[in-house]
């Protein structure tokens, strides 16, 4: 009912900049909260940064300050700004939703959808 796109991915030498962006698109009522999460191999997948529908952020502490996101609600769409790559940015990005939809049959669930990710690759 739900799907999330990324895009923007690539890759990119140190100090370099990406703009990945991903859109929500579907039977959507409302979304709450949309993030970015990334994993690396034989690692965790862990949170980039997040932010609300009224434009609250929280970011990972290592990477605030390098790090931007952002929100169109009139798209559903979130941006992550990265800039000053480093090698050790290298990872899978996932983008989240948390989110009320409604079903083919006019149920209105709540729940989350994941991207199926961009790579980001950082090396010179």
């Amino acid at each position: 009912q739900v799907q999330l796109v990324e895009s923007g991915g690539g890759l990119v030498q140190p100090g370099g900049s990406l703009r990945p962006s991903c859109a929500a698109s579907g039977r959507i009522f409302s979304i709450n909260s949309m993030g970015w999460y990334r994993q690396a191999p034989d690692q965790q997948r862990e949170l980039v940064a997040s932010i609300t529908r009224g434009g609250s952020t929280n970011y990972a502490d290592s990477l605030k300050g390098r790090f931007t996101i952002s929100r169109d609600n009139a798209k559903n769409t979130v941006y992550l700004q990265m800039n000053r790559l480093k090698p050790e940015d290298t990872a899978v990005y996932y983008c989240n939703a948390d989110l009320a939809y409604d079903t083919s049959t006019y149920v209105r669930l709540r729940g989350e959808s994941w991207g199926q990710g961009t790579q980001v690759t950082v090396s010179s």
